[in-house]
């Protein structure tokens, strides 16, 4: 913190993935760069009750470890799909969070965790609801100060599934993602959704169905009928756009498909 605070306008560097792209292309020229994989601190995690406190320099390869993955199965099903094995050593939960895209294949589980962002600078610690985080593409309420140290979540209390539709099987762009996630105790369903929206974004009525279609004594949603509304809600939650990689239309009908598809995963008896 101190070191960006003495640098007006450094860069910060976490692995790299997306940064060095943009540069490689010219795009973005750099002066000052501040590397923090030097700070061993962010790549750590720990449970506190029954929330995780994960730092932000966690590596994609590092979410997908044993620990990690059963306490946080969604955010082990992201990271899977990211890039190729190098990518997924490099990237880090902290940059996709920086980087704002809203492809980005953490950031629906992260929606559907209801994640509090931990940032940090000299002038003190501050947390942030994760839908105030982002204010636009690429664009998040991160000061100039400011260094992401962690997402705050809550330990899986249910099943988690995350899906995801891009251009070809692998190491691939999101034209669509889905999480869903279930919390038994307060039986409650959560949904997030990305590529389909400037940020990442929630299904409210979706949630509001599935939760109250459930049976949760024996984790079923009897009536299939169910399953095919909650896909048409999400389609009504995503605000998608036209553009290199997909129509408006195909991504508000994959998100919905893919919705299902997880709910389904979940609750089908």
């Amino acid at each position: 913190m101190a070191q960006l605070a003495a640098h007006d306008g450094a860069e910060l560097l976490g692995g790299g993935t997306d940064l060095m792209v943009a540069v490689n292309a010219g795009r973005h020229p750099v002066g000052t760069v501040i590397a923090l994989d030097r700070v061993p601190e962010l790549a750590r995690w720990r449970r506190d009750g029954d929330r995780l406190v994960l730092g932000a320099g966690l590596t994609y390869r590092q979410l997908l470890e044993p620990g990690l993955a059963e306490l946080a199965p969604a955010l082990a099903q992201a990271a899977r799909t990211v890039g190729s094995p190098q990518i997924r050593n490099a990237g880090t939960l902290g940059g996709n969070l920086a980087t704002a895209s809203p492809a980005g294949d953490t950031l629906p589980v992260l929606a559907a965790l209801d994640a509090t962002i931990e940032t940090r600078s000299t002038r003190g610690r501050r947390l942030v609801a994760f839908p105030d985080f982002f204010l636009g593409p690429k664009q998040t309420a991160l000061e100039p100060d400011e260094v992401i140290v962690a997402a705050h979540v809550q330990v899986a209390a249910g099943p988690q599934e995350f899906l995801k539709v891009g251009t070809r099987n692998a190491m691939v762009i999101a034209v669509a993602s889905a999480a869903v996630v279930v919390d038994r105790r307060a039986r409650s369903v959560r949904v997030g959704l990305g590529s389909v929206g400037p940020t990442p974004l929630r299904a409210p009525a979706a949630e509001a169905l599935a939760a109250g279609s459930v049976d949760w004594d024996r984790q079923t949603i009897d009536d299939a009928a169910v399953f095919e509304q909650f896909g048409r809600l999400v389609s009504d939650a995503a605000r998608p756009i036209d553009d290199h990689r997909s129509s408006a239309d195909y991504r508000r009908h994959c998100v919905g498909v893919l919705a299902r598809r997880a709910l389904v995963r979940i609750f089908a008896p």
